[in-house]
């Protein structure tokens, strides 16, 4: 062979080799696997009630930009004596996993607070803390709306700002477990208290330990009759209310629902009759983890939980 046609095969030889280690470092090496939060259940949320009574695994991540399979930023709303780092044990870092951006707070702070208990103060008040929270959620996602998922106070709350506050404009979905929408009466303590004549007594001592919310959810307050006196609902915003026949806490369990507009009421037994889940373990029952997910996702209406992963009777 002679030494011009040696010379262009070692150069293309070169070329070829120079070339496949071009494409080599040109492709991009594989994308790190996304973090997998725990999940806690009320164990976790104990906890978290003392030791993280404001944080989470998933959740408040302000770089989380919103995908487009799950647009809106989902946020966690506690109940009253409770705090975000409890509520938001279960539900936050499942959805997170999901692929929702989730966000939680806590609210209704007072004197009787002491860093853990929460959901105390003025609900009125509580509603601006919600409207500020809110607001900055939108500013760091750039959504146009979020999705709230709310217990107890935390789920009749987020009405004053929807309400009164300009929430409407931006909340898209409100779903709501055991909420304390028309009050309660404690199981018939607060009638009782009314007609021994000794309400007023009890109500100033919950004033007195700094507790004002705790009048306010009382089936026939005044908070409660300025609430609801324009209807339930408002057009524009989702609603789900989801109940359960083991709630010692709101009662009659129906004063959680809400009637008109674009509002659902469901109870869970008509789904899952042995579900023996309590206003207190709502957060943690599958089958509600499995209608939330629903209500935010894609599937169809209709969808019908597993009656697997009961939560506690609390």
């Amino acid at each position: 062979m002679r030494r011009h046609q040696i010379r262009r095969r070692l150069a293309a030889a070169a070329s070829a080799v120079c070339a496949a280690t071009a494409l080599t470092t040109a492709v991009p090496a594989p994308a790190a696997a996304e973090t997998t939060y725990p999940v806690g259940d009320l164990s976790t949320s104990i906890r978290n009630f003392f030791l993280s009574p404001d944080a989470v695994p998933g959740a408040n991540i302000w770089s989380c930009e919103p995908s487009a399979e799950h647009p809106r930023p989902v946020v966690i709303v506690h109940g009253t004596t409770s705090n975000f780092g409890a509520a938001g044990a279960m539900i936050a870092p499942t959805l997170a996993n999901a692929g929702y951006c989730v966000y939680g707070f806590n609210y209704g702070e007072t004197y009787s607070s002491l860093g853990h208990i929460y959901g105390l103060g003025d609900i009125a008040r509580s509603a601006r803390t919600m409207r500020a929270f809110v607001d900055r959620v939108l500013a760091a996602t750039g959504a146009a709306e979020v999705d709230v998922i709310g217990g107890s106070q935390g789920g009749m709350m987020p009405n004053y700002y929807i309400k009164r506050l300009g929430g409407a404009a931006k909340v898209r979905t409100l779903i709501a477990l055991g909420p304390t929408n028309h009050g309660t009466t404690l199981g018939g303590l607060v009638d009782l208290g009314r007609s021994l004549g000794v309400l007023g007594l009890v109500n100033g001592f919950y004033h007195l330990i700094g507790s004002p919310a705790h009048v306010q959810q009382q089936e026939g307050s005044d908070f409660q009759k300025a609430l609801f006196a324009d209807g339930d609902t408002v057009p524009g915003v989702r609603y789900l209310t989801i109940a359960t026949t083991h709630d010692t806490t709101v009662t009659p369990l129906t004063n959680s629902f809400l009637h008109g507009g674009d509002s659902t009421n469901i109870l869970l037994q008509d789904l899952c009759p042995n579900d023996p889940v309590s206003h207190s373990g709502m957060s943690f029952d599958g089958p509600i983890m499995q209608i939330i997910s629903n209500e935010l996702g894609p599937d169809e209406p209709g969808f019908k939980p597993e009656c697997t992963g009961y939560g506690p009777n609390v």
